[in-house]
Parts: C-alpha cells; structure tokens; sequence
C-alpha cells in the first residue's frame, strides 16, 4: 500500500481544572515518519481511552509521566503493520502498543506486541479484556488481594472495563460470592443476568453502605476498588476480620478541583487488621503470560464475558473519553479509528 504522507493526532494544548473540556485539546495533522531500522509504522485501527489519562493531564509528579502540552498524547492502541524494517515484524502483523491518540504511529519495534494467533476471540479483546484491563484485574485478585476458596468479593465500578473482568475472575479465582455496584438500574442488571455476580447494587438508588451492609450481612473479604470516596467507606465498614483492599483507582476524585475528603471510618484498618495496597499493573509484567494462557481460555469458552462500547472517527476520541470518565460506556471504552 502507498503511505500516507500525514497523520491525525490529538494534542493536549492546555491543562483542564475540573472536569476537561474541548478546549483543552486540538486534533491536529503531523507528517508521518517511514520507519527507520528496527522500527515499524503502524496505522492504528482502535485507540483505548481509559480512566488513568486524566491524571496525566496535569502537570504533577505521578507513576507516569504528564502529557506534554502541544504534543500528541499517547494511550494503548491495536493497529496493523503497513512498512517495517525490523526482523520478526511483518507487513500485516496485529500489534498493540502505546502510541495511541493518533492514526499512524512509527516506534521500535521492541515497543510493540504481536497479537497471538489462534484464540477464538475478537482482535480488540487485545485492547480490554485480554489486554492491560484484563491483566490489571487479574493481578489485583491474584497477588494482591490473593482471593481465596469461600471468599465474599466486593467490586465498586463493575459494570466498567476492569471491574466487569475482576468479578468474573474473581468467581474464576475461587470467590464463593461476588457483589458489584453500577450505577443506574440498566448496569446493575447486566453485573447479574451476564456477568454473573450474585448481587448487583445500585449506588445512585440509596446510599452504598447502607445497600453493601444489607446485602452482605456477615460481611465482606475482599474489596475491588475503582471508586474510592463513599464504596471505599461502606467497603472498610463491612470488611471481615483480616480483610484485603486491592485499590485500582478512585475515579470519583479525579475530576475534583478540591482535595476529597478521607473515609471517616479509617480506624477500622487497625481493629479489623486490614491490609490496603494500591497497586499497578506495570508492577505484575511476569504474571502476563500466565493471565494470557488462562484468560484466553475462559474467553474463548466463554467463560469470561466482555463488552465493548465502540465510539466511530479519531475525531470523536476526546468526546469517548469524556463519555467514559462519566460512566457513559458499558465495558472497555474504544475508539475506531476509522480510514
């Protein structure tokens, strides 16, 4: 195929405070670069917007490095090699990578991964379940929670890209009972009748702690957390004995314009000897062949369910992400990059 001689990218040209708006980016033309030895050019096919972006919009020391104002932005990606000059790489080859946000990335070859062949699954499963959100649930409940036969599993954000793999892993992973929360009747509704998990709680229909304490009344054993704020104060109120929190995220603070208020019920780590631990998935590279090899199994059976919320047009990537950050997908959020 001929190349093009330039590429749409997203550039951050400002630093949001509060929740972004259009203002705050610019879709912008770059000359596309043919890859020099040991690099590829990709034509990206699906971009992932996901939650984590947001911190790195602002100009703050974090786990990974703040966008760059008026330079492109970058994300994970699947896209098909269109020219290579690195062995082991072919024209053709699916590949993902984290030169997203943009519709031809050239990158060393060493920065991409082949997408393995003879799954029964679709390509952009690469992206969500079998990609960084599978993993990140995995090794949550696998190494950090370390969820055990008999388990009772709480999962705040479970109709979302992550938290819709922990349940079902965690059921996969020996829990005895997985409960959810999703916010409105529709996703509290999917969490049970296709994701499988036993209890689904509606946080914008009563109060979560007060809907977490009725439907676990002997407690709970481990808590998924992917909201923080309130799902983390109900979680530590009806956390057992020797209870463990995997923190992924906090999504309900990353928009805040003032700091968020502690749970109020923190004490009860010491009494109830509870152990918190944040954790990347950065940090748990060797477990992913192993997620890779069982994943891939339950996902094929259908096993472990997913679902993808697709937004059309690279022109559109800053409204999917918005779309996200306010719970407007169901699933792994994507953006087709389109031709």
């Amino acid at each position: 195929m001929s190349l093009p001689s330039t590429s749409r990218e997203w550039h951050l040209v400002a630093r949001p405070s509060g929740w972004p708006t259009d203002e705050d980016f610019a879709l912008r033309e770059a000359p596309v670069r043919e890859p020099g030895p040991g690099q590829v050019l990709v034509r990206n096919r699906y971009l992932s917007v996901d939650p984590y972006m947001r911190g790195r919009m602002n100009d703050a020391k974090s786990y990974v490095p703040p966008f760059r104002l008026d330079e492109p932005m970058t994300g994970d990606a699947l896209g098909e090699v269109v020219a290579s000059e690195a062995e082991g790489v072919e024209v053709g080859d699916l590949v993902v990578h984290q030169l997203g946000w943009r519709e031809y990335a050239t990158l060393p070859a060493a920065w991409v991964s082949t997408v393995p062949r003879g799954l029964d699954v679709p390509d952009t499963a690469f992206l969500g379940v079998l990609g960084m959100t599978g993993h990140t649930a995995y090794a949550g409940l696998k190494e950090v929670a370390r969820v055990r036969d008999g388990d009772v599993v709480f999962v705040s954000g479970a109709a979302g890209a992550v938290g819709s793999v922990a349940g079902q892993l965690a059921r996969l992973l020996g829990a005895s009972r997985v409960i959810g929360s999703a916010g409105g009747p529709e996703k509290a509704r999917l969490l049970t009748e296709e994701y499988g998990f036993d209890t689904a709680l509606d946080y914008k229909a009563a109060p979560i702690g007060e809907q977490l304490a009725e439907a676990a009344p002997e407690g709970i054993d481990v808590y998924f957390d992917n909201v923080g704020g309130d799902h983390l104060e109900a979680a530590l109120d009806a956390l057992n004995r020797f209870g463990r929190v995997a923190v992924c995220g906090m999504i309900s603070g990353y928009n805040a314009t003032e700091p968020s208020p502690a749970p109020h019920n923190l004490g009860l780590v010491v009494g109830k000897r509870l152990r918190i631990e944040g954790f990347l998935v950065m940090d748990h590279a060797a477990l992913r062949d192993t997620f890779l090899r069982e994943a891939g199994e339950w996902v094929s059976s259908g096993r472990l369910r997913h679902r993808e919320t697709v937004v059309e047009g690279i022109e559109h990537a800053t409204d999917a992400f918005l779309r996200m950050m306010r719970g407007g997908n169901v699933g792994k959020m994507l953006v087709a990059v389109g031709d």
